[in-house]
């Protein structure tokens, strides 16, 4: 790309770029940090990003700089666990786990056979996704194929990166909810081949957790992410201290509740176990021999009163690591309040999280954790150009804070402890500006600032 060249659907956006290339907690050299940067864009995908004085000269002429300078561009958060369909749930209370499944969580999940209720609810929570910055999900559905189709159906409509699946579920549940073994495994093999990989949208294999499936089920789950395995898998797995009592009720030959999933076949690349709070140290070895990932729900975790999850043994197990909001249950969409969140949960069980870290997580490291690095996650040439700009003059007390920071960890700590969805000044995915902080934008919204 040289001054004399027309390429078309080229941007350019001026503004504080950062990305990641590995883990801060483990490496000097993990990110790029250009305080007066420049993201290029071509077809949808990052052509470059650098400095601005080394990168103007190379655009092709007549492209249009894009001027969000004083803000700080990032690429778009990526949320590993969280359920659409509990979108108007969020924040119901109860004393527990199971007691919230009951009350709030199976009934709200009936309405989802109506095809048209699904749809109205997956649009809003597209919508307050790429509000809250958030350009990529790994997202529960129902039992109800119709509930995915709605789901995907109107992420196709944004050209978003989803990653989505029916949930299979066959026993300890209501009857509406219920589905059989063979149903859900048909159900799940007909979703698999009409959405998966179809655009941007990915399928998850989803059983909801071992307590609502049969033995028979478990088995079909795991022969259909053996049979398909560039599909993700997604599930719960030690939450909190009832759950994992249950579980060994239901499978007294089994070693662990993780070892469940691990008798079926489910662990493996492209696998997401929510929450992992209540595992021991041979489960952690299994989830990094077969780079099985673990979700971190910190503020579904602190709702539900389930436990603080253990970074320090899982880092020296070096276990693939995630971050997630856990809508309903967690209570917040936004990735920056999760971090808030995470950031307290580490401290309580003795670690110190630095803000470079969350950061991390919540885009390449998410990504690497969903063997996604080279399609999302970062500015590398060539990924999908899926990102986020923040503003940190979006508040009066984060405008005071940030104006005093004295480094990048300072303010990116003053982002992730005072930020939420109104720090987001723009979303943008694939390219295309998806979400604008205080604009209605039309469906075909030409991609300027």
């Amino acid at each position: 790309m040289t001054s004399n060249n027309t390429t078309p659907n080229c941007q350019a956006y001026r503004a504080s770029i950062l990305h990641f290339t590995a883990d801060p907690a483990f490496n000097d050299n993990a990110y790029h940090w250009h305080e007066d940067g420049l993201l290029v864009i071509a077809e949808g995908r990052v052509y470059a990003a650098g400095d601005y004085a080394q990168l103007r000269g190379t655009l092709p002429e007549g492209v249009q700089i894009n001027d969000y300078r004083g803000k700080l561009i990032v690429p778009g958060f990526i949320d590993t666990h969280i359920h659409y369909p509990q979108t108007d749930m969020i924040a119901s209370p109860a004393p527990g786990l199971l007691p919230w499944l009951e009350t709030y969580t199976f009934p709200t999940e009936r309405k989802f056979a109506d095809e048209g209720h699904a749809a109205e609810v997956a649009s809003f929570f597209l919508d307050e996704l790429l509000r809250c910055g958030t350009t990529t999900a790994m997202v529960y559905c129902t039992v109800h194929p119709s509930s995915v189709n709605a789901f995907f159906t109107e992420s196709e409509k944004r050209q978003l990166r989803m990653v989505a699946g029916k949930i299979m579920m066959d026993r300890n549940c209501p009857d509406f909810l219920s589905d059989t073994a063979e149903g859900g495994a048909r159900d799940s093999e007909e979703l698999i081949r009409k959405w998966h990989k179809r655009g941007r949208q990915l399928y998850a294999i989803t059983p909801r957790f071992a307590p609502t499936s049969t033995e028979a089920q478990l088995q079909l789950a795991g022969e259909l992410a053996q049979t398909y395995s560039d599909t993700f898998l997604q599930t719960h797995v030690a939450e909190n201290t009832d759950e994992v009592a249950w579980v060994k009720s239901l499978f007294p030959s089994a070693r662990s509740y993780l070892d469940v999933y691990d008798h079926y076949g489910m662990m493996r690349p492209r696998a997401m176990y929510a929450h992992c709070i209540w595992l021991d140290d041979h489960d952690r070895a299994r989830m990094r021999e077969t780079q099985s990932a673990a979700s971190i729900c910190p503020t579904s975790n602190l709702f539900l009163g389930s436990g603080l999850f253990d970074f320090a043994r899982a880092d020296a197990a070096q276990v693939p690591l995630s971050l997630a909001t856990d809508v309903g249950g967690g209570t917040s969409f936004s990735m920056l309040q999760t971090m808030n969140e995470v950031y307290k949960v580490a401290r309580m069980g003795g670690t110190y999280l630095p803000a470079l870290r969350m950061f991390y997580m919540a885009t390449l490291g998410n990504a690497r954790s969903m063997q996604l690095e080279g399609t999302i996650g970062n500015f590398a040439p060539g990924v999908e150009a899926d990102f986020v700009v923040l503003d940190p003059h979006a508040t009066p007390l984060l405008a005071r804070r940030s104006t005093r920071t004295e480094s990048l960890e300072e303010l990116l700590f003053a982002l992730a402890l005072l930020g939420d969805d109104r720090t987001v000044a723009a979303t943008y995915s694939g390219g295309r500006l998806v979400h604008a902080r205080g604009r209605q934008l039309a469906e075909t919204e030409p991609v300027s600032a």
